[in-house]
């Protein structure tokens, strides 16, 4: 009767130890700001996090995704040249 209630005991301490490890990782992350979270490329766990406790954040990094890979429209041949600000090349839409 000893044994089984020591081994139920030390099974309640790991489960309480790795669920407080989690609520930390989930608290911690979940105040971030959007900036901070998603300046690492390495988001393959904090990704986990946001598509399943906020996915209006993971949604919002999944439009970023879209956005930031688009290109911009070549110019037509009859458009007027690029503006050249500085070290910038503007290309107006």
């Amino acid at each position: 009767m000893a044994d089984a209630l020591g081994m139920l005991l030390t099974i309640a301490i790991l489960l309480v130890v790795v669920i407080a490890t989690v609520v930390v990782i989930v608290s911690v992350y979940a105040k971030a700001p959007l900036e901070k979270k998603y300046e690492s490329s390495g988001g393959g766990l904090g990704g986990s996090f946001d598509a399943i406790w906020m996915p209006s954040a993971h949604e919002a990094g999944m439009e970023r995704d879209r956005q930031t890979q688009r290109t911009a429209p070549a110019p037509s041949p009859g458009d007027p040249p690029s503006r050249i600000d500085g070290e910038r090349i503007i290309i107006d839409i």
